[in-house]
């Protein structure tokens, strides 16, 4: 499964992900999870099972659905709240949910 993180610069998302993949590896789920500026959507997205979005890259969402939705991809807001607290878990289990939702 491949989650991809979205943000400004690609900077802040990057200590996220690390907390994320922690919780993945403890639940024994195999998962790539990457963090990429909003420029590089196009490049890295594309075969994705789940888009979420920082809350500094909130102002893509309509566009970053539309890139999405050919490829049936989820795409979603990360809550700042959670975002702020560096929740790997709260964003993993979001991710999950929308991979199963779809």
């Amino acid at each position: 499964m491949k989650i991809v993180l979205v943000c400004f610069a690609g900077m802040s998302t990057s200590m996220l992900v690390s907390r994320m993949e922690k919780v993945a590896i403890k639940r024994g789920i195999e998962a790539d999870i990457i963090a990429i500026p909003a420029t590089e959507i196009y490049d890295e997205a594309e075969d994705a099972d789940v888009i979420l979005l920082g809350p500094q890259a909130r102002y893509t969402l309509d566009e970053v659905k539309k890139f999405a939705s050919p490829y049936k991809i989820p795409v979603d807001v990360i809550d700042s709240r959670i975002y702020g607290m560096m929740d790997g878990e709260a964003v993993l289990d979001m991710a999950l949910e929308l991979i199963s939702n779809k």
